[in-house]
């Protein structure tokens, strides 16, 4: 998005604060790694469990906070749930942050 006005300018103080809870929520390891393991398809709550090493009704809990923030959509196929990041915006952000932390020193400059 290319504009001139300032980034601190193009959100409310309201919104700002929706961020801030964004930040907030995605800043718990247990729930970045959610967020992360739903980046590339669909999820259900047992499959993250038992890859994540977590008990399901964790899962559960943790999954109720994201999709209330809208981090996490769920889809119901019969009678599963299925959990993805759909807004681009978020996996965009965190595919690039994760490729910065995973950048080796030697990559600096």
């Amino acid at each position: 998005m290319a504009t001139d006005i300032p980034v601190y300018k193009r959100i409310s103080e309201d919104q700002a604060a929706e961020l801030a809870d964004v930040f907030r929520l995605m800043a718990d390891p247990t729930r970045l790694r959610i967020i992360l393991f739903c980046l590339d398809a669909p999820k259900s709550v047992g499959v993250m469990a038992e890859a994540l090493k977590l008990s399901p009704s964790l899962v559960s809990h943790h999954l109720r906070l994201l999709r209330a923030s809208r981090l996490i959509q769920a889809r119901r196929e019969g009678n599963r749930v299925f959990y993805m990041v759909t807004d681009e915006h978020i996996r965009r952000t965190l595919t690039d942050m994760v490729d910065h932390v995973a950048e080796t020193e030697g990559d600096e400059v």
